[in-house]
């Protein structure tokens, strides 16, 4: 039999690690950043008003961001304080700093869109078409049955 002193003990070590593991995977605080891509395909067959919608929606975008990252200075500071008395807030600190490496995506893509904007909205621009999707496939075929053929005796 166990003593009860030695049961609070063992209850108390495996809250414990319990607790540290948590707080050991919460060092993974913050999203994985989702930069975008500076060309994509659709930029070749743009038009004027497809890009300037475009930028109006990362401008939009951007300004979401600046927010976060605002916000994400805040909360690290405020953990990187209260981390002082109480030392596991600081496994909830975001280093990953996603909204920064999107932003710096962000401004890339303005910047080539920009670039496009000047040479595709200018007077007597005309677009490169898209190409034509392929033809569909033929429906399928009905699958060839031997005729039958009766046995013959010998």
């Amino acid at each position: 039999m166990i003593p009860s002193t030695r049961v609070g003990v063992t209850v108390r070590k495996a809250v414990c690690v319990t607790v540290a593991a948590g707080l050991a995977l919460g060092a993974c605080a913050g999203r994985d950043p989702q930069p975008v891509a500076t060309v994509q395909p659709q930029d070749e067959f743009s038009d004027c008003t497809m890009i300037r919608a475009e930028i109006q929606a990362n401008n939009q975008k951007a300004k979401d961001l600046a927010d976060e990252q605002g916000l994400k200075v805040a909360q690290n500071v405020g953990a990187g304080v209260v981390g002082l008395v109480i030392w596991p807030v600081w496994f909830g600190m975001d280093f990953k700093g996603a909204a920064g490496k999107e932003v710096a995506a962000l401004q890339a893509r303005q910047e080539f869109l920009t670039q496009l904007a000047t040479e595709r909205c200018r007077p007597g621009y005309r677009p490169v078409q898209p190409p034509y999707p392929y033809a569909p496939p033929p429906p399928p075929q009905q699958p060839y049955v031997a005729p039958q053929v009766a046995p013959t005796k010998p």
